[in-house]
C-alpha cells in the first residue's frame, strides 16, 4: 500500500519527525494540530482561540490532502485543562458535519510547548 506524506503551510509545520497527515488506503491520517498561527507560529492565549486555530488547521490539512471536514470519521482532542471542555465541545460542534465522527478527548494532557489543545484526525478521501 502506498503512503504520500501531506505538507501545507497553511498549517503550522510538523515540531518533529512526523508527516502533517499520510495518505494511506483510501483514508486520510492527520497528526495533532494544534493552535498555533502557521504564518507566525505564535500560540495565542486562552483555550477559545486556540481551539479555533486548531480546528482551522486541522480543515487546511485536511484539503490539502484531498479531503474535508465533511469526510472526517473519527477525531480525538487532547487539552490541557478538564474544565475547558464545554468550551472546546461549543466550538468543536460548530465545525463538524451532521453526523459528526466518532470522538474521544482525553484532558489533562501536557502538551509540548504550552499548548492548550491538539487535534488528530481520519477522513476519507473525496473521491470523483
Amino acid at each position: 500500500m502506498e503512503r504520500i506524506a501531506v505538507s501545507t503551510d497553511q498549517a503550522p509545520a510538523a515540531i518533529g519527525p512526523y508527516s502533517q497527515a499520510v495518505v494511506a488506503g483510501g483514508f486520510v491520517f492527520c497528526s495533532g494540530t494544534a493552535g498555533i498561527d502557521p504564518r507566525t507560529g505564535e500560540i495565542p492565549a486562552g483555550i477559545e482561540e486556540q481551539t479555533r486555530l486548531a480546528l482551522r488547521n486541522l480543515d487546511a490539512v485536511l484539503a490539502s490532502a484531498g479531503a474535508s471536514m465533511s469526510t472526517l470519521v473519527k477525531t480525538t482532542i487532547f487539552y490541557r485543562n478538564l474544565a475547558d471542555f464545554a468550551t472546546i465541545n461549543e466550538i468543536y460542534a460548530r465545525y463538524m458535519p451532521d453526523p459528526p465522527p466518532a470522538r474521544s478527548a482525553p484532558g489533562g494532557v501536557e502538551l509540548p510547548r504550552g499548548l492548550l489543545i491538539s487535534i488528530e484526525a481520519i477522513a476519507t478521501v473525496i473521491t470523483g
